[in-house]
């Protein structure tokens, strides 16, 4: 969960700890990062948005022996809470506990379940600007789907699932400048889908980074048709007419350089 909170020693003018400074709190494990028994109990009786005050008694918080120096023994501690949003990953954890073929054998259900929640877990580290730590819990959700289906209608739900990731990863991969990585996943949405905006549009601009020009304005010419009125896809191919002129100016003025020399010799 996203949490900000404020700890206050016996009464509400006695702080010792508070995140309310920071403008990213970072998402924390219940049991792990938060480790004060009542406090856990009272976060898992929240909501997303659900602002609360808590009195721990020390059997609730620091105990008997407290936190020296900070907290002396048998403290009573008073919290201001604020859920900012949670994910639920106590299926994923032991999900990804089991072996290979265990979870080969769990029901699509839940296999599609935990894919969707590791991709939960990419998103907010995405929006946070976390771009590598997003990549891993992408890829972590792949892992899962890697599963042999028995029928047309679970491989459709598979694909379904796998072509979200796989448009995740290409944008992830632009963000960390890497387009050979982001060409690689936008071509595999596109095996999943040939007609899908998005992934065409990724493509196009993974090639306009390598300067690939030609492919890239075949990507944003088929992503255009697709969605004609699209203004990212319009932006983007403005922009590749500017590089593509630049380039071929660059390009001309090469040539006259070298051949220039040889018109001296006339």
């Amino acid at each position: 969960c996203t949490v900000k909170y404020s700890g206050y020693l016996g009464n509400w003018n006695n702080l010792f700890c508070s995140n309310g400074n920071s403008k990213c709190p970072r998402l924390m494990k219940l049991g792990k990062d938060i480790t004060l028994w009542g406090l856990e109990i009272g976060l898992l009786s929240m909501t997303k948005g659900e602002a609360a005050l808590f009195i721990l008694m020390p059997e609730y918080a620091y105990g008997r022996r407290g936190c020296p120096p900070s907290i002396p023994p048998n403290t009573t501690v008073l919290f201001k809470v604020e859920v900012l949003d949670f994910i639920d990953s106590e299926e994923c954890d032991a999900c990804f506990e089991l072996t290979y073929e265990q979870q080969d054998r769990l029901p699509l259900e839940k296999v599609l379940k935990v894919a969707a929640t590791e991709r939960e877990f990419g998103n907010y580290f995405f929006y946070k600007q976390r771009f590598k730590i997003a990549k891993d819990r992408y890829k972590r959700a792949l892992s899962i789907l890697g599963r042999s289906s028995s029928s047309k209608a679970e491989q459709s739900q598979i694909n379904t699932s796998k072509l979200l990731l796989f448009l995740n990863l290409s944008l992830t991969y632009l963000k960390l400048e890497r387009p050979d990585r982001a060409l690689k996943y936008g071509e595999l949405a596109l095996e999943l889908d040939q007609g899908n905006a998005k992934a065409l549009f990724r493509c196009g601009q993974a090639c306009l980074y390598m300067r690939e020009y030609s492919k890239s304005q075949d990507f944003l010419v088929r992503a255009q048709h697709i969605q004609p009125f699209n203004r990212d896809i319009n932006n983007e191919l403005k922009k590749l007419a500017r590089y593509h002129k630049k380039y071929m100016k660059v390009e001309k003025e090469m040539c006259c350089q070298m051949f220039d020399p040889l018109n001296s010799y006339k």
